[in-house]
């Protein structure tokens, strides 16, 4: 993964692009405990998002996980691509990305958790 990430403790991924839009997915960590994954539901182009709330929804053989958005925007574009190959999300983050959402609040970004900080926390599950 990319070192300019930002992680959450709920395992997702944020990438800042085009200074305002934070692109979203879901962590190798997350990825593993949900194994094969056979659907995503995607959120709503234009839908309204605040902090902490669930915005998709990544289904596996074993289980099926809500994707929580750790800043608050607007959905400005979603991956259809997952659609069609939810596996995509394992990929690559060019390829599986599930949402991008223009910032409402950047400070937002400054509680979140760089690779160090996210590498130690998931040590600490295992």
């Amino acid at each position: 993964m990319s070192d300019n990430l930002k992680y959450t403790q709920e395992h997702e991924w944020l990438k800042i692009e085009d200074g305002n839009v934070a692109v979203l997915g879901i962590t190798p960590y997350a990825q593993d405990a949900l194994g094969d994954l056979v659907f995503v539901e995607l959120p709503e182009l234009g839908r309204k998002l605040t902090k902490g709330e669930h915005f998709a929804v990544v289904e596996s053989v074993k289980t099926a996980a809500e994707v929580y958005t750790p800043v608050a925007g607007e959905v400005v574009a979603i991956n259809d691509n997952l659609s069609g190959d939810p596996e995509l999300i394992k990929k690559s983050l060019e390829e599986g990305w599930i949402a991008k959402i223009k910032l409402s609040d950047p400070t937002e970004l400054e509680g979140l958790m760089d690779r160090a900080a996210y590498d130690k926390f998931t040590a600490s599950l295992d």
